[in-house]
């Protein structure tokens, strides 16, 4: 085989290797290693020293380096660790049954406190699982004990816990602008609108649905409702005060006050206040924060470290110049181009998450862009959505896995997939309104940073 057909059976096996259930970090590592030492041997091994000898030690090392100095991705760590202050000071408790009873009179009101919570602290904490988890351990059973239909409570707990990675502060996008060599401003800027059109969406979805048949979310009992006194006092105490630390931080950082990473800082320094100020800051639950950002964030990194190594060794076979080769050669419009760019990273999300996805496969089509014409910011905001159906496509939807955990018996997992499939649907209509009125994801960037030049 030549190099560029052995870098195609490198992602084949790839592929095959994460059905199998392989962890996706340590195969990413083991085969950019193993088939690195393919691509970068020399020949001849007269000594135990010399097999390694090889200049994929070299790279796997300057890659480890270079995750680990990088300025952009110390964000990461402190969102994180401010996502599970937040989640430990019993804060989204007091959102979810306060906003419950705000949104009473609307059709499917549980399910919308539900987005709207999923909305406000995904946000907060940009992890996915975390969210799903601890809305499946709050909001479902909630919405079984007013016999919600299961599908349609998990579906929106689902959908809703994917928005995490769209809205910013997203650790998405950190990780998106350090790929792609974007300015991580312009693209929270560019987000903006796009995610809140979403959550827009999916409520829209919820109310119209709920009206068609309200069967499936019963309205609550006029005796389960408190003073309206109450209800908007505790709003008051567990609305406000989280939002508030939210928009500081995302003011901070569109205003060019602050980078992410300082902003980040703020925003975790901001979950201890609160914490301290719900009474809820404990010696234990900040070790646990600790403990569990370190966990993440050694995962995150490695995961980049492997991809990064794969995708290293991947472009110097010359998988990437195929690839592109053969895009290019087929002579497509730049809507053709965008729309099978966004068909492979919708496939793709099938067995891979999305980091995966922005490291090795996102790569692929930068370069193309230039050739295309096609504005890399809006194609990245295409992309954001894209990978919101990475966690809700069938049979390897990650958010339905992660409530699945939680439930166990109460429900199964095929009644979780017909759930979420109507939010799939949603995701593309965004996608499409996006192509079809750029300034969704452009004027808010262009307005903040003066017009994009390439």
């Amino acid at each position: 085989m030549t190099n560029p057909e052995v870098a195609i059976f490198m992602l084949c096996l790839f592929i095959l290797l994460v059905l199998l259930g392989f962890p996706i970090a340590f195969t990413l590592l083991a085969m950019g290693v193993a088939f690195g030492y393919y691509a970068y041997f020399q020949g001849g091994i007269e000594s135990f020293a010399d097999l390694f000898s090889n200049n994929i030690f070299y790279l796997l090392n300057q890659n480890t380096y270079s995750v680990m100095e990088n300025d952009t991705l110390v964000a990461i760590p402190l969102f994180l660790f401010m996502g599970y202050v937040v989640e430990r000071a019993n804060i989204v408790d007091r959102l979810f049954f306060s906003l419950q009873m705000a949104a009473r009179n609307l059709p499917g009101s549980m399910a919308i406190a539900a987005l709207i919570t999923c909305a406000v602290f995904s946000t907060a904490s940009g992890i996915v699982g975390a969210v799903v988890t601890l809305m499946g351990l709050l909001a479902y059973p909630a919405m079984a004990k007013a016999n919600y239909q299961k599908e349609f409570a998990a579906g929106v707990i689902c959908a809703g816990g994917t928005l995490g990675i769209l809205i910013p502060p997203s650790i998405m996008l950190i990780v998106y602008a350090a790929i792609a060599e974007l300015s991580p401003l312009r693209l929270y800027a560019a987000a903006v609108f796009p995610g809140l059109i979403l959550a827009g969406l999916y409520m829209a979805y919820v109310i119209i649905r709920v009206l068609i048949k309200p069967s499936i979310a019963p309205k609550p009992r006029q005796e389960d409702i408190p003073p309206p006194i109450k209800i908007y006092m505790d709003l008051l105490v567990s609305f406000v005060p989280l939002t508030a630390l939210i928009m500081l931080v995302l003011g901070s950082i569109l205003g060019g006050l602050a980078t992410p990473a300082e902003a980040a800082a703020m925003g975790a320094l901001g979950g201890l206040v609160l914490a301290v100020l719900y009474r809820s800051l404990t010696w234990k639950k900040v070790k646990e924060s600790v403990f569990l950002t370190a966990k993440a964030t050694a995962m995150v990194c490695w995961l980049f470290v492997g991809s990064w190594t794969f995708a290293s060794v991947f472009s110097y076979l010359g998988g990437h110049d195929l690839i592109s080769a053969w895009v290019v050669g087929l002579n497509l419009e730049p809507w053709q181009f965008l729309v099978l760019a966004q068909v492979i990273i919708f496939l793709l999300g099938w067995p891979l998450e999305w980091s995966e996805i922005l490291i090795i496969f996102v790569p692929i089509f930068l370069p193309m862009l230039d050739t295309f014409g096609v504005n890399p910011y809006f194609f990245a905001m295409l992309v954001a959505l894209n990978l919101q159906t990475s966690f809700l496509t069938p049979p390897m939807a990650m958010s339905a896995y992660y409530l699945k955990g939680v439930l166990r018996n109460a429900i199964q997992l095929v009644e979780i997939f017909r759930g979420i499939i109507p939010y799939l649907g949603i995701v593309i209509l965004c996608m499409v309104l996006m192509y079809q009125f750029p300034g969704i994801a452009l004027w808010l960037p262009d307005y903040l940073f003066g017009k994009y030049i390439p």
